[in-house]
C-alpha cells in the first residue's frame, strides 16, 4: 500500500523545485521517496527521477508526428500515457510497497485538471492498485497581491478538486517572497482560511473596470462559499519547518500519518500536533514579513 502525492500547479507556481525540495526533505526523515516525472516539458529539473514519462513518448514527438503547439501536445502525451497506463503500472511495480513514498510531479496545463479527465483515469487506476493518494496543488502566494487574482485562484483550485475528487491541499508557494510585493488587503490567514469573501468583494468592487461586473463576482464568491471546499497552506521550499508543517497536512489527507509509525513519519505526527492552519499563517505572515494594509471587521 504505497503513500504518494500528486503534485500539480499552473506554470510558475514551482512545482519542479517543490518536487525535488520534497524529496530531499523526506529521505533526510529516512522516508524511502522517488519522484516519477510524469511532465513530458520538464528539461534540466534539479532532481533524478525513477520513472520518467519521456520513456514512453515525448513532447517534441508528439508535436511533429501531429502538428501541435505546446499545449496540444501536452494534451496528446497525458492522454496518450491513459492510454497506455499498464506501462507505468509496470514501471511502479518495483516501488510498489509500503517502503517506498512516491511523488508524480505532473505537467502545469490547467485544462489537464479542470476539462480533460486524461488525469483524473489515471489517478483512479493508481488507486485500484492500492496507491494512497494526495493531490498537492501549488499556486503562487503572489495572487494574493490582487483580489481579482485571488478569486481566479479560488475557482480554479475549486474546479480541480471537483474534476479530480481525490483527497486535495492548496498550497500557497513562494511565501517568502510576498513581502516584496507590496501591501495585502487583510491579514494571510484571511487568504488561507478563505474567510468572508464579501470583504474581498469589497476590495474586487473598487477596482477600475470591475464595478460594472458586480454582480457578476458576487455570484462567483457565492458559489465558492457555497461549496465551501478551498483553503489553503503556505510554503517555502527552502524552510525545513513550513515544508514540516505542509507534509502533516500532506500525510492527513493521504492517510499516512493514520499508518505504521516509521521513524520519518513520528517526526510529522508531532508537527502535526502543534500547529494548525490558523496558526501557520499567522507564523508564515511573521516570519516573511508579508504587509497588510488593513485586517478584517
Amino acid at each position: 500500500m504505497p503513500f504518494g502525492q500528486i503534485v500539480i500547479g499552473p506554470p510558475g507556481s514551482g512545482k519542479t523545485t517543490y518536487c525535488a525540495g520534497m524529496h530531499q526533505f523526506l529521505n533526510a526523515l529516512e522516508r524511502k521517496t522517488i519522484i516519477v516525472n510524469l511532465d513530458p516539458a520538464n528539461e534540466n529539473v534539479p532532481y533524478s527521477s525513477a520513472i520518467d514519462i519521456e520513456e514512453l513518448i515525448t513532447l517534441e514527438d508528439a508535436m511533429k508526428a501531429y502538428q501541435l503547439g505546446p499545449n496540444g501536445g501536452m494534451v496528446y502525451c497525458i492522454e496518450y500515457l491513459e492510454k497506455n497506463i499498464e506501462w507505468l503500472l509496470e514501471k511502479l511495480k518495483p516501488y510498489a510497497d509500503d517502503e517506498y513514498y512516491i511523488i508524480f510531479d505532473c505537467p502545469g496545463q490547467v485544462e489537464l485538471y479542470t476539462h480533460n479527465k486524461a488525469v483524473r483515469t489515471i489517478v483512479r487506476r493508481l488507486e485500484k492498485q492500492d496507491y494512497r493518494l494526495a493531490c498537492v496543488h501549488l499556486v503562487d502566494a503572489s495572487y494574493c497581491t490582487e483580489a481579482a487574482k485571488f478569486i481566479s485562484v479560488l475557482l480554479l483550485s475549486l474546479t480541480t478538486m471537483s474534476m479530480l475528487e481525490m483527497p486535495h491541499v492548496n498550497v500557497l508557494s513562494k511565501i517568502d517572497l510576498l513581502a516584496g510585493l507590496g501591501k495585502l488587503d487583510f491579514n494571510l490567514e484571511y487568504y488561507t482560511s478563505v474567510m468572508d469573501l464579501d470583504y474581498l468583494l469589497d476590495s474586487l468592487n473598487q477596482r477600475d473596470g470591475s464595478r460594472q461586473f458586480g454582480e457578476l463576482n458576487r455570484v462567483i464568491c457565492e458559489l465558492v462559499e457555497d461549496f465551501s471546499m478551498v483553503g489553503f497552506s503556505t510554503l517555502c521550499i527552502t524552510d525545513k519547518l513550513s515544508v514540516a508543517n505542509l507534509m502533516k497536512e500532506i500525510d492527513k489527507a493521504n492517510g499516512y500519518i493514520f499508518g505504521a509509525l516509521t521513524q520519518g513519519n513520528e517526526s510529522i505526527m508531532v508537527a502535526a500536533d502543534a500547529t494548525d492552519l490558523v496558526s501557520e499563517a499567522r507564523d508564515a505572515q511573521l516570519m516573511y514579513g508579508a504587509l497588510t494594509g488593513k485586517t478584517r471587521g
